[in-house]
């Protein structure tokens, strides 16, 4: 929307390319921007064959690169053509980009990744010295990002060239699947003998999600190698065979870095969890063994011990208690289910192994106490935050006029968000009763209500005004969303873990962690079930011994019983999930099974997960459990 508002006085051809997606994007082009000339690959072809089909048609004086995570100023595109224009040298041009929090991203201006200035940027010593004009040229750090600058690469994610200047150079490079190819076509248009500048009088906000790729061994391989590609291609045979080096070299670098890093972050919570526990359960039976007197077996209080806390720790996994954010209250009703078993089984053990029911309460409200004072913590170092206030629900400030706030609020209700306060933020003058205040009073709102998210709407706010209050808040916590006029979703940070990512207001997703355990749990508890009724299903399924098999396969985990129907599309292009023994629909008779009814059936799957799904899907499709 922001595009069609900035085009409304300019002769210009919007092109979209869409590398094969099945989320219905091709279908929600069509119909509500039949004006976009829509570009509908079979494949993914890759970012630069992707934008170079759409180049190699378009007829405008310049053309304009720009990520579809991007908002832009309602007169970005006026400022940015007429100082091309005023500028007959400019082969291209990038301006000001600002995250999802209205904070400057640094990659709006870069330097030639030389050998040099690559080393610095790898081994993080532009960071140490961010203004430093031999140290930080990758991101240009020493230059006023308020002022306009010549420098040498732009950003793909706002490329604008002059077409003579493409005319000249070339295309993309289609060597490059994805990164490097901005960097490539950049120096070749100054090799070509134009000037790249930076615009800094326009911003666009760029919901990137390079933040999280980069946490991605994927990403580390990708990206780096693309920059290999770059070497051996711009640089001398020596400096190529240097700046490889030193890029495989950081290649195992960060791919270790990364394997430990999400290792230890995986593992130090469970291990503290565990730690704690047992210490505090010995603790427990010290005092308790003294004031009453008791001697107990050694093993049988270390087996009942570890049981104990294994029971707890896999109690609160399953309850999502090891998720991120951290949430102190999430270990309650976990450590209550996992006391209650333990406290059933206690009782169905011998008279001989019932050592003591005292210290097993006292134990379960020990683990509590642990389980909860962790996360407490934790939550604390890593966000600055307690985790309590979310279980309220999340404070949300919707700015906009009374009409388009109740219709986000009817979007946020429909999804898993629990909504607790909306402060009611008017557009222009403070003239409703229910309004907080007016959208000049932001951060004054944010502080004072404790405001966890900002949606502007985008019908009454218009693009400059959403920048500019983004740029002008001081809270560095808060995330900022972007609901389109008539659409049915909300753009900006996601909420959960990161604050990059291209986000459409959270849905149940089969991607989620909570959904990935209680999936499998589901796998697990069908096998047995199955697996204990197995010679009652002669009569249902087509073949026993198949079914049999499945059953195998789905208790070591290689199956699911319910995956997607993959005829229509690739592997990358669904959330990942093993196959499955029966697919999305595997209910539908086969003539009534058309592409498009199948893509619906597997997003819907996706997007929106429940358990009930899975036992409708299987309950329908018996018969083919053996086949």
């Amino acid at each position: 929307m922001s595009v069609f508002s900035g085009i409304r006085d300019i002769d210009a051809e919007v092109f979209v390319v869409d590398n094969n997606s099945v989320d219905g994007s091709v279908e929600m082009l069509k119909e509500k921007f039949p004006w976009v000339k829509l570009i509908a690959n079979t494949d993914n072809k890759g970012f630069s064959r992707a934008n170079n089909q759409a180049m190699k048609i378009a007829v405008g004086e310049f053309i304009l690169l720009l990520n579809p995570d991007t908002v832009v100023e309602e007169d970005t595109f006026t400022k940015v053509i007429s100082f091309m224009e005023q500028h007959p040298e400019a082969g291209g041009l990038g301006v000001k980009m600002v995250d999802g929090k209205g904070r400057f991203l640094p990659e709006s201006k870069r330097g030639l990744p030389t050998p040099e200035t690559s080393f610095y940027k790898i081994f993080g010593i532009s960071r140490i010295f961010p203004s430093s004009k031999r140290f930080n040229k990758y991101h240009l750090g020493y230059l006023d990002k308020d002022k306009v600058h010549e420098i040498e690469i732009l950003s793909g994610a706002f490329m604008l060239m002059r077409k003579s200047a493409l005319d000249k150079v070339g295309l993309l490079d289609e060597a490059f699947f994805m990164y490097g190819e901005d960097i490539d076509l950049s120096w070749r248009i100054v090799q070509g003998g134009w000037k790249n500048y930076y615009f800094p009088h326009t911003r666009i906000i760029h919901y990137k999600g390079e933040s999280t790729k980069k946490g991605s061994l994927n990403y580390v391989f990708v990206f780096y190698n693309a920059m290999v590609i770059f070497a051996k291609k711009h640089f001398s045979e020596k400096n190529a065979r240097l700046f490889s080096f030193f890029i495989n070299m950081a290649i195992w670098i960060r791919a270790g870095l990364a394997v430990s890093n999400r290792f230890l972050r995986s593992i130090i919570l469970p291990l503290a969890d565990f730690a704690a526990t047992m210490g505090g359960l010995y603790l427990i039976k010290f005092f308790y063994a003294e004031s009453q007197k008791k001697i107990y077996d050694p093993v049988l209080l270390q087996t009942a011990f570890i049981s104990y806390t294994l029971v707890w720790c896999f109690s609160v996994w399953l309850g999502g208690g090891y998720d991120k954010p951290l949430r102190p209250l999430k270990v309650v009703r976990p450590l209550l289910l996992g006391s209650a078993v333990l406290a059933i089984a206690y009782s169905f053990l011998p008279e001989s192994l019932r050592f003591s029911r005292a210290i097993l309460l006292l134990g379960a409200l020990l683990a509590m106490a642990v389980f909860f004072l962790n996360r407490f913590i934790g939550s604390i170092l890593i966000s600055r935050n307690s985790g309590l206030e979310s279980e309220q629900g999340k404070r949300f400030a919707i700015v906009g006029s009374e009409a388009e706030i109740l219709r986000v609020l009817t979007i946020l209700r429909q999804t898993n968000y629990h909504v607790g306060f909306v402060a009611h933020v008017s557009e222009g003058v403070q003239n409703r009763d229910n309004c907080v205040g007016t959208r000049e009073q932001l951060d004054e709102i944010i502080r004072v209500h404790n405001i966890d998210s900002v949606i502007f709407c985008a019908k009454d706010v218009s693009s400059v005004d959403i920048i500019s209050s983004m740029s002008g808040i001081e809270v560095q916590e808060v995330e900022f969303k972007i609901a389109p006029p008539e659409a049915l979703y909300i753009i900006g940070s996601n909420s959960i873990e990161t604050s990059t990512d291209v986000f459409i207001l959270d849905v149940n997703s089969v991607s989620l962690s909570r959904n990935k355990r209680v999936k499998r749990l589901i796998d697990i508890l069908l096998s047995l079930v199955f697996l204990i009724s197995w010679p009652i299903s002669v009569a249902i399924v087509k073949s026993p011994l198949f079914f049999l098999r499945n059953i195998a396969e789905v208790s070591i985990g290689r199956k699911t019983w319910v995956g997607f129907n993959r005829q229509f599309v690739k592997q990358n292009d669904l959330p990942n999930l093993k196959n499955g023994v029966l697919h999305t629909s595997s209910y539908v008779p086969q003539a009534a099974r058309s592409r498009d009814h199948i893509q619906k059936l597997n997003i819907l799957y996706a997007r929106d997960y429940r358990v009930m799904n899975d036992l409708f899907i299987i309950w329908k499709s018996l018969p083919q459990l053996g086949s």
